[in-house]
């Protein structure tokens, strides 16, 4: 230890964390198919990416204001996730408890079917977008129907925030 800060990661595109993450958990992820079948491998690489992605959802949520999420909080959170023209989307509404919107271009897909992973590309990011709506707030919910990654032409996120007690 040379007491140095760790880097701030917050910083790297997740378009660049994807696709670090990827570099690893694709072999991993061929390694288990190989040990355990494509659906056990399949489940385990589902549910620790879920598990990341609810953790990271609670991290975020802690830096709301006053350490309460907010519908528009997540919002400007998204952001983070269109970073260097990661995502192109079609905003349809983004007020009070909704955030609707279309993805027409997802370079996540993109780079790992380039990557030779678009099989589980799905496992490695299209779940995480419920998941860490999870960890953020359990009163937001997400409703998607077509994703890019399964071949459709958009994705589809309906967002809403249920009303408070």
């Amino acid at each position: 230890m040379t007491g140095k800060a760790a880097p701030d990661v917050s910083a790297v595109p997740v378009l660049v964390k994807r696709r670090l993450q990827a570099e690893v958990l694709g072999p991993l992820h061929a390694e288990m198919v190989r040990e355990l079948g494509a659906a056990r491998a399949d489940e385990l690489l589902d549910r620790a990416v879920r598990e990341a992605a609810i953790a990271e959802g609670r991290r975020l949520a802690e830096g709301a204001p006053e350490g309460r999420p907010s519908m528009a909080h997540f919002i400007r959170l998204f952001e983070l996730w269109k970073q260097g023209g990661a995502l192109e989307i079609e905003e349809l509404a983004a007020a009070g408890e909704r955030f609707d919107f279309n993805v027409t271009r997802c370079r996540y897909a993109e780079m790992y079917r380039e990557m030779g992973l678009g099989g589980i590309g799905h496992l490695l990011s299209c779940n995480r977008d419920g998941a860490f709506v999870e960890g953020y707030d359990p009163d937001i919910t997400l409703e998607r129907e077509k994703t890019i990654m399964q071949g459709h032409s958009c994705c589809t996120f309906r967002y809403r925030r249920r009303a408070g007690p």
